[in-house]
């Protein structure tokens, strides 16, 4: 009886390092965007940050709602990336309104490749209307959301079809340059330059957002491949600890080299990405007339917020996604 025991749990084992990398490392990942909307709130004008400030907390927590509601929702993925070469002949080509796309696609070819310039759009409009009402619970609400797309628009492997590097035989590489390269480095990263700007059309900036980071996704892909050629193959892993779990993970090695390749693209990418939350969140409050915010109290999520909120977690925590991984 021993055998087969011993057996069952090195296939356990197993199944698990290849599981845990994905629980841990979705979207931008947890660690990066909780780090992304904490510290947007601290290029805010001081006629926000106090509001801001004081619910530092939710903001923090909920910026992963959106990857959690990717087990839960089956129209949430493509929220958070959009294929760029599925549409011909290249980026320019598709209209950036979303009924003139529809008109030129059709919406069952948005939603299968991807929507996050338009999703940024949609939650803006819906973070100006809870200021304008003076909703204290959809203002933070939104403004996680707000910040957890804008914060995949700024990864390049989100607006590309090989988004985990599965095209190229480099599979695990989403979760290598958005989790793995923040986790190990953001403490060394200068990631706020500049106050909050006022953004004069969110969906314009939102596709040039986009149009950014679709032009790293080479350097992206093409850099890693070139290192993992030259690095010493018995060095590109190694083993850490996550509560009772070991997970297998890019060395700290591989991961700096990478780094250095990339010239910082990871922290330069985050820190754009911390400008742009702000800056969003920013110009909804100036288009809803500069509410006097200081009058907003903490807030208390309901009953039945937390009822659903609860769901989600519930669906999360069985970890099964509902569409791609990344």
């Amino acid at each position: 009886m021993g055998f087969p025991y011993i057996q069952i749990m090195k296939r356990l084992t197993r199944l698990i390092l290849l599981i845990i990398p994905f629980l841990l490392c979705t979207s931008w990942g947890f660690f990066a965007h909780k780090r992304i909307n904490r510290l947007a709130i601290f290029v805010l004008p001081d006629e926000m940050l106090s509001f801001y400030k004081r619910n530092h907390r939710y903001l923090t927590d909920h910026a992963v709602d959106a990857d959690k509601r990717r087990y839960a929702d089956p129209y949430e993925a493509p929220r958070h990336y959009i294929d760029v070469e599925n549409y011909e002949p290249h980026i320019d080509s598709i209209p950036e309104k979303w009924k003139d796309a529809v008109t030129k696609y059709g919406e069952q070819h948005l939603r299968q490749h991807g929507t996050v310039p338009w999703q940024i759009e949609r939650v803006y409009f819906d973070l100006v209307k809870a200021f304008k009402d003076h909703d204290s619970v959809r203002i933070l609400k939104h403004s996680a959301d707000l910040g957890h797309y804008i914060g995949d628009a700024h990864v390049p492997l989100h607006t590309s079809s090989n988004h985990d590097g599965q095209l190229t035989g480099q599979s695990g590489l989403h979760a290598f340059w958005e989790s793995r390269l923040p986790e190990l480095l953001a403490n060394q990263y200068q990631l706020l330059n500049n106050k909050a700007l006022y953004i004069e059309n969110p969906l314009k900036e939102a596709w040039k957002i986009v149009q950014r980071s679709h032009l790293a996704v080479d350097t992206v892909i093409r850099f890693e491949a070139a290192l993992n050629r030259i690095f010493p193959p018995d060095q590109k892993y190694s083993y850490a600890k996550r509560g009772n779990i070991v997970i297998k993970q890019h060395s700290d090695a591989y991961t700096r080299a990478y780094d250095e390749m990339m010239h910082g693209m990871v922290e330069k990418r985050m820190s754009a990405a911390i400008l742009s939350v702000a800056s969003y969140w920013y110009s909804a409050w100036i288009d809803a007339g500069q509410p006097e915010l200081r009058q907003f109290r903490s807030i208390r999520i309901s009953a039945d917020e937390k009822k659903q909120l609860n769901l989600i977690e519930k669906k999360y925590r069985q970890g099964k996604i509902i569409g791609r991984e990344n």
